[in-house]
Formats: structure tokens, sequence, C-alpha cells
């Protein structure tokens, strides 16, 4: 039988970075466990065990993992009704879980299999807890000071010091920076603080550990900036995270 889903499973390991590629099928990244993150032309994503990520087919994308990250591929020759020719975030549903792992580690009947592969397609549904993405600038200059927030989102420099530092009006940068993510300075390093958070939460450190190391001075700092973002509390990921 020629399968339309196949699965790969990636254990914890050492941190791994996979230049860009893309696939001749669609590809559904879940059951993160720990920092797993995906960039496209779309963005930046965080891919928390709560959730997956959905990548069309021809999609170029780089994807990096922490030390100790464990996730899984599936490969999709067919897209699932709901989902378009974007990277966007999707609901796994436990009965997703089972039925991917399932048809990962069980010969079955091609009938079966065949039904199995429906039920999956049919229940993958765009995420609806707020979105994973976040857009990254694409002058050279401003893509390094987004990446810098992200290797290190506790540093707390102001925008006239990132400013500075690229011999550039604080006025310069902050249109610039605007103009190319959709948001201010500020907001944009909430998110990116809020999505690196996430796969902290994942790997189980705790609430306190992340606000300090995500920039906040206060665990209830942290939970109000992340519940204002994602529109849950911390505690409701890393529970997501538990049960998965």
């Amino acid at each position: 039988m020629d399968y339309r889903l196949t699965t790969n499973v990636f254990p914890p390991a050492a941190p791994g970075r996979w230049a860009r590629h893309h696939h001749e099928e669609h590809e559904l990244l879940w059951g993160a466990r720990g920092l797993l993150t995906v960039e496209t032309d779309d963005g930046w994503f965080a891919v928390p065990a709560t959730a997956g990520l959905w990548i069309p087919a021809g999609v170029s994308h780089a994807v990096e993992s922490s030390g100790g990250t464990a996730f899984c591929c599936t490969y999709l020759r067919d897209a699932p009704p709901a989902l378009g020719a974007r990277t966007a975030a999707v609901t796994v549903p436990p009965a997703v879980v089972e039925l991917l792992r399932l048809l990962a580690d069980e010969p079955l009947a091609d009938d079966v299999r065949r039904r199995c592969e429906d039920v999956v397609l049919d229940l993958l549904r765009p995420v609806e807890v707020a979105p994973m993405v976040l857009p990254m600038p694409e002058d050279p200059r401003l893509l390094g000071v987004a990446r810098a927030l992200l290797r290190q989102p506790h540093d707390g420099r102001s925008v006239q010091a990132w400013a500075g530092g690229l011999a550039m009006s604080v006025r310069h940068f902050s249109r610039r920076f605007a103009h190319e993510t959709g948001m201010t300075f500020d907001q944009w390093r909430l998110h990116a603080r809020v999505r690196v958070a996430l796969g902290l939460l994942a790997q189980g450190v705790p609430v306190a550990a992340v606000a300090r190391r995500v920039g906040y001075a206060s665990p209830s700092a942290f939970v109000q900036a992340f519940t204002r973002v994602m529109g849950h509390t911390p505690g409701w990921y890393q529970g997501g995270a538990r049960s998965a």
C-alpha cells in the first residue's frame, strides 16, 4: 500500500540544526519536548507540546532544537481540508497523537490504515490558541538584533541602546522595525520572550525560573505578560506538555 502518512521520531538528543530545506510532501511537527523552533519566510515559530506546526509542501524552512529536545515529524501526501498553503499552528488532539503513533508502530490492514489516515486528516485544525509565529525583520541589522534577543531574551537594553549600537536614530530604528514586523520593538520583544518561555515550560522548568531567564523580575509579572499574549497561563501550557 502507498502510505499517505509516515512519521519519524526524534528522541532527546544534543542541540541540532537543520539548515534551510523543503519537502515534496506536507510536514507536521508535533509532540515537542523542549525548545523546537522553525524559521520560514513567514516568521519564527516555537512549537510547544500543546500544539503542532503545519509546514506545506515546498515551503523552505530551517529547524533548530535545544539540547534534550524530542519531537515527531509526520509527512503527509494529502493536505487536511481545514489547512491552507501557509505555515500554521494546528491542534493535535490526543486522538490524533494516538493514531499517528499507531500508524508508525503497528502493521495494519490496508483498509484499516486508510480509515485511520482519514481520521487524522479530518481532525487536524488551525490552532485555537494564539498563533505561535513571530515575524522576523528583513533588514540584516534588525535581524541581528532579533536573533540576539531570541538567544538572550533576558537582555533588557532599551530601544535607544539597540539603535545606538547600529548607529541608527531611535526614530528610524523604531519605524523600520515596526514596518518589517508589524509590531513595535517592545511588542516584538514581549512576544519573543513568550516564545522562548514556551520551550522552557515544555521542558518542565519552574515558572519562577522561566520568568528570570526571559527577563522578568517577578513570576507574577511574567504570568501576566504571558497570559496577555497566549490567552492561557504558563501553567496551562505545562499541563498540556505533561499530558501530551
